[in-house]
């Protein structure tokens, strides 16, 4: 079943994808989650999907969460919940929705998605685009999703970011202001705290900032439901030098963080093949199979210099580089780009590697 899901995708559906609205990604992604999103109010055919593309994952319990696989979908992908109810039954195992903003914003102009084809890599600039956490939360809160009660099938993290208009000394307040809308329908917490598309988002993994952001959310998610909070992650980002990892874990621990995600997208271009070289110039992070190494370096010092539960993610482009995560020492992985050029069929080859 893999492989006929594997050259059904790759043979016919990724080719009609990928030259649909001439070639535009982002275009493309918007009909995609339109698509998902319609699977999921219809539950023969969301079954009927399920029937040719769910695959039995390895169960673990991550940071207090039961996870029925190890394989996930990346934030970034189903940034307004608008698809939340479909996920399961492509073969994801948790979604992690957003990233999401206390406010909503249109993000960065367009164009802002770039396909690097011949090196199975991404370029995007988006800017969290979204309708913001409130308009978020109500979708979940519709589809009847609450924190535990398994109504999306699956597990539901939500990334927060910070509004762009939001001054970087008021991003504490920003960040809670999601948490509060969000928190009550997610099963965790992702902090994002490293995304190179809004403007000096990345200073906030300075150790200081950090651990008062984090200790915010932690403290906040305690007064919610004390005993048993909603577990924080914080994703870093794959640029930084060790030193600055080390700082960025201490910093999350010493908070009391759940768990990190490494990573997310790079500013680096030393991946490119030759034929994406043209992109190098355009502005945004790059993900797929040039950052696959840089990401597997990253978890890889994390598990070593961390007790604190990781997600891998960034470059898991085939099942070898979903079980080279986890080797490295991750718990969990997520894939995006991955999914985008392989389909389902991936997480199908996953699940099976991983058994």
């Amino acid at each position: 079943m893999t492989a006929l899901v594997r050259d059904g995708y790759a043979g016919f559906l990724r080719p009609v994808l990928f030259r649909a609205h001439r070639g535009d990604p982002e275009a493309i992604h918007e009909d995609m989650i339109a698509g998902l999103s319609v699977l999921g109010s219809l539950p023969c055919a969301r079954h009927l999907v399920g029937m040719l593309t769910r695959t039995t994952g390895e169960p673990v319990t991550v940071a207090g969460v039961r996870f029925p696989g190890r394989v996930g979908l990346a934030a970034g992908m189903d940034k307004d919940a608008r698809a939340v109810l479909a996920w399961q039954y492509l073969g994801f195992a948790f979604a992690e929705l957003g990233t999401v903003t206390a406010h909503a914003q249109p993000g960065n102009p367009r164009p802002r998605v770039f396909r690097a084809t011949a090196s199975s890599g991404l370029v995007n600039r988006m800017g969290f685009n979204n309708a913001g956490a409130q308009a978020m939360a109500n979708r979940l809160a519709v589809a009847g999703i609450l924190r535990g009660n398994g109504a999306a099938g699956i597990p539901v993290g939500i990334s927060l970011g910070k509004t762009k208009t939001t001054p970087l000394e008021q991003a504490i307040p920003d960040y809670l202001a999601s948490f509060d809308q969000v928190s009550p329908h997610a099963d965790y917490i992702a902090v994002n705290v490293s995304s190179p598309n809004t403007p000096g988002l990345r200073s906030l993994q300075d150790g200081g900032a950090l651990a008062d952001l984090v200790a915010a959310l932690t403290t906040r998610a305690r007064q919610v439901t004390p005993g048993a909070p909603v577990p924080i992650f914080v994703k870093v980002a794959p640029d930084l030098t060790w030193a600055q990892i080390d700082e960025v874990v201490a910093a999350a621990e010493a908070a009391g963080a759940a768990g990190i995600i490494a990573t997310n997208t790079t500013l680096a271009r030393d991946g490119l093949a030759a034929p994406d070289r043209h992109l190098a110039h355009e502005e945004g992070g790059l993900s797929g199979a040039p950052l696959t190494a840089r990401a597997r370096e990253v978890v890889r010092y994390v598990n070593r210099h961390c007790a604190l539960p990781i997600i891998g993610s960034g470059g898991v482009m085939n099942a070898d580089d979903a079980v080279a995560l986890l080797d490295a020492g991750a718990s969990l992985v997520q894939i995006y780009t991955g999914f985008i050029y392989s389909g389902p069929a991936l997480i199908a080859a996953i699940n099976e590697e991983v058994r």
